[in-house]
């Protein structure tokens, strides 16, 4: 069973979409600790600003439970907000902590009149190492993004998939069963349904 976890984000009904045009018929939306019982995988797609949606994971008692699930080798995959989760901390509007299941940060963009924020559009993925989440995806696929702050990951192994947007930024991550993509697959066509239905076809660790 998959668990796609509901926090009020608001690309959750694109993402459900999704599944049911891959034929994913084996899951259900988790609000609740008790939701994520049983969970073989789980996904977390997000918007919106990381301090409010990790206070709204504390509030429905999610974020222990989420941790637990990845401890014990559920695969996980992080969707925009949803992978910047994964990270320790971010400065986005203050300072907030993250799940801290990857060392490093997340930070905004620097000004830069030749690139606006918020990065917003159609961009070409640089593929940095094998990952079965980016199986038979072109090492420069493209994928549509809308986002403010990046992750700054702490330790380059974790780094799949970069994108050069005024910078080179991490748009992908992996660590085991442990995925992340800043992109938002459910509207990046047939790269996005492709990362989706490599997500669902995998086994616990």
């Amino acid at each position: 069973m998959l668990a796609v976890i509901d926090y009020g984000a608001g690309n959750l009904r694109s993402v459900l979409h999704a599944l049911n045009y891959l034929g994913a018929d084996n899951f259900r939306v988790a609000r609740t600790r008790k939701d994520l019982q049983g969970a073989e995988k789980i996904i977390l797609p997000g918007v919106g600003a990381f301090g409010a949606g990790m206070e709204q994971l504390h509030k429905q008692d999610l974020v222990q439970p989420i941790k637990d699930a990845i401890y014990g080798g559920t695969p996980y995959l992080g969707i925009c907000l949803g992978m910047q989760f994964l990270f320790e901390s971010s400065d986005e509007m203050g300072s907030h902590e993250g799940l801290g299941l990857l060392p490093g940060t997340v930070t905004r963009f620097a000004t830069n009149p030749d690139f606006k924020v918020p990065h917003m559009g159609w961009n070409q993925l640089r593929v940095c190492r094998e990952s079965a989440l980016l199986d038979d995806i072109p090492a420069e696929g493209f994928a549509y993004f809308v986002h403010s702050y990046y992750c700054v990951p702490q330790d380059p192994a974790d780094v799949v998939a970069v994108v050069d947007y005024g910078i080179s930024f991490t748009a992908v991550v992996q660590r085991d069963h442990i995925h992340g993509v800043q992109f938002h697959p459910e509207k990046s066509q047939r790269t996005g349904l492709r990362v989706l239905a490599n997500f669902l076809g995998m086994n616990a660790a």
